[in-house]
């Protein structure tokens, strides 16, 4: 497999697959540059479907080798049961060989069930995928709700990441918060991913992550100020005054009010959503409140997920793939350089925003989420 799958050959991989995707995108490793990470990587593919039933009674006729026993056997049905009832919704065929020499992990979720994630925060798991750079191979329909709700979830991610931080950061800070939303918490970065992993993702990306974030911003001139210069180490500037932090927490998604609430209103405390808000928004503490309340959603989707795995990939499939992850987190560099406890060094990081920079002004400029 080439190092980088070019959008032409991506879009000649959905092809292999029933044609009924509202949205689809590509992710990981194959598709954007990490640090300390040179081998072949598998591709990282998500289908939306308005109506997985029909999808992968579809893609069953097409690739019942994707699929492991027993669910196999069982039909689409019991197959569309385990992904709308278990985990995180979605349902991963993984280590499938495709022609043209790729190895694939795909998975497929219903638009609703996208949606409420993206708006909702229910699992953070695509919702914080979307969070990051991600090649687009199908847009999403304007008739339907998942243009609105993708730029919801970057809204979002914006007000998650300036209650994280502090009055003063760096933008590749800013980046590195925003990219860890949906891995802090996640029980494999425990064992089994490097735990570079959110820095090794965000530094060879900045300039994606800024084209990403760029007109999301605009509607937070009030409360941040990130100077638009090269230079991404240098400091950020944001409000921290309590009626700002009233703000962000007003905007976050649902599911992480009830969380905040429910920690809040613990003993005699009042259990009104904007009074418990109110009082977060004072506590000192609020950073570290919110930030174990997103734990605790990300934690549980990603134990949940990772179980039903065992389902849908089967056993054999299961310890194959999480012995690659293994290997990579044990192949990788202990400590990533730009990470010394003398903290990031300026020429190293300005060196790879211009090589970012460089490379990027080469290759054809992708559509993405604005």
């Amino acid at each position: 497999m080439e190092k980088f799958i070019g959008m032409h050959q991506l879009k000649g991989i959905l092809t292999n697959f029933p044609r009924n995707i509202k949205f689809c995108f590509a992710y990981g490793s194959a598709t954007f540059k990490q640090l300390n990470n040179q081998s072949n990587n598998m591709l990282d593919l998500i289908f939306v479907a308005r109506n997985v039933n029909q999808w992968h009674a579809e893609n069953l006729e097409l690739n019942p080798k994707h699929y492991a026993q027993p669910l196999k056997l069982l039909g689409h049905r019991a197959i569309a049961k385990v992904q709308e009832n278990w985990g995180a919704k979605i349902y991963y065929n993984t280590l499938v060989k495709i022609a043209g020499g790729y190895t694939i992990k795909y998975g497929v979720i219903s638009e609703v069930s996208l949606i409420e994630d993206l708006l909702d925060w229910n699992d953070l798991y695509l919702a914080g995928r979307l969070h990051k750079p991600v090649k687009i191979l199908v847009e999403p329909s304007g008739q339907s709700q998942l243009p609105t709700a993708l730029v919801q979830n970057l809204h979002s991610a914006v007000h998650a990441a300036l209650l994280l931080l502090p009055q003063h950061f760096t933008e590749i800070d800013f980046y590195k918060t925003i990219a860890g939303l949906s891995y802090n918490g996640d029980f494999r970065m425990t064992f089994g991913e490097n735990k570079d992993k959110v820095t090794n993702i965000v530094l060879p990306q900045l300039l994606q992550f800024r084209q990403l974030y760029s007109p999301i911003l605009q509607h937070f001139e009030n409360y941040v100020d990130i100077p638009k210069l090269d230079q991404m180490a240098i400091t950020c500037h944001q409000d921290t005054n309590p009626a700002t932090k009233i703000h962000h927490l007003n905007q976050l998604p649902r599911t992480p009010q009830i969380k905040l609430v429910r920690a809040w209103s613990e003993g005699p405390r009042s259990k009104d959503t904007e009074d418990c808000l109110r009082a977060i928004a004072h506590d000192p503490e609020c950073c570290e409140i919110l930030e174990e309340c997103l734990k605790e959603i990300v934690w549980r989707s990603s134990v949940t997920q990772s179980l039903k795995g065992i389902v849908t990939a089967g056993f054999v499939k299961s310890v194959k793939y999480s012995g690659t992850k293994i290997m990579k987190m044990l192949q990788a560099s202990p400590q990533n350089e730009l990470l010394s406890k003398s903290g990031p060094n300026q020429n190293k990081i300005d060196k790879i925003v211009e090589t970012v920079k460089d490379q990027t002004e080469r290759k054809e400029t992708h559509k993405r989420i604005e």
